[in-house]
């Protein structure tokens, strides 16, 4: 198991942007506050959308019990500003949670069912209903169009080809992030990010985080960022891993963090607090 190497013990308050650190070292890399967004409604995952007319963030939004089929949940819109340009962009949702882009479809992982929502008007086109599903929680979706869904209550990654899903693995200690690399699918199980082949050979990338991992972005070349929903965030390069925020002591949840590759800007939703927080990598 790898050691963890604290370099910032941060805490961050929830009425302001202030990171206070209580140590830091001088070349670490860091998140810097750059914005806030309050008013949304359980907030648990972001998605970055390089979209040619003008990029911008969607949200989805719980709302209403997070394991429940209440149709209370949905899709926000917001700019890379932070602004809510339409926070019932799409809605009649089920608890949603990680969301994965296609083309002109957005993939939502919805308690049982995967959504195919129409990028364009935010309506749901088709529901993909996942056998023996209980908890789904994260979307990811590899180069050659495989959709990939985790289901935290059960221990397992489905896939889904052509509409149809089927079971990927099983017996993962808590799967939930997700991110593809090419055809390669990461998984954040428990305390330890893995890697998947598209047979599912696995391989540990980095373990010895302090809670469940919940939110995965690759940043660079063997670098990731990493969320546990108790209120902490990593920074993973090639295998060790650095914790970079604490926000356990405020009662901060950091859930499935999005990145905007172009401006390196970290955006974390913080789930019982209803806001979003970008943040700069630096």
């Amino acid at each position: 198991m790898l050691a963890i190497r604290y370099v910032v013990g941060a805490v961050l308050a929830v009425s302001s942007l202030t990171l206070t650190s209580a140590q830091v070292l001088a070349d670490s890399p860091e998140l810097k506050p750059h914005w806030q967004t309050d008013g949304l409604r359980t907030p648990e995952s972001v998605l970055y959308v390089p979209d040619e007319n003008g990029p911008y963030l969607l949200v989805s939004e719980i709302e209403g019990e997070g394991n429940q089929a209440d149709g209370k949940g949905g899709i926000a819109k917001l700019s890379l500003e932070g602004e809510i340009l339409d926070q019932d962009w799409s809605r009649g949702m089920n608890a949603p949670k990680g969301m994965g882009l296609r083309g002109d479809t957005l993939y939502v992982a919805d308690l049982t069912e995967v959504l195919m929502v129409d990028l364009e008007s935010g309506r749901v086109q088709a529901r993909i209903p996942v056998d023996d599903s209980v908890f789904l929680n994260d979307i990811a979706v590899a180069d050659d169009g495989t959709v990939y869904v985790s289901d935290t209550r059960t221990g397992k990654v489905h896939r889904i080809h052509n509409k149809d899903a089927e079971l990927f693995l099983e017996d993962l200690k808590d799967p939930n992030g997700l991110y593809t690399e090419g055809n390669d699918l990461y998984i954040g199980a428990g305390d330890t990010l893995l890697k998947a082949s598209p047979e599912g050979e696995l391989e540990t990338v980095a373990t010895g985080f302090e809670s469940g991992i919940d939110g995965v972005e690759k940043i660079a070349d063997g670098e990731f960022l990493v969320t546990c929903w108790v209120g902490l965030v990593y920074h993973v390069d090639n295998g060790e891993v650095t914790r970079l925020m604490d926000t356990r002591e405020p009662r901060m949840n950091t859930a499935d963090l999005g990145w905007n590759p172009e401006d390196g800007i970290a955006y974390i939703p913080t789930f019982f607090n209803d806001s979003v927080r970008a943040y700069r990598w630096q």
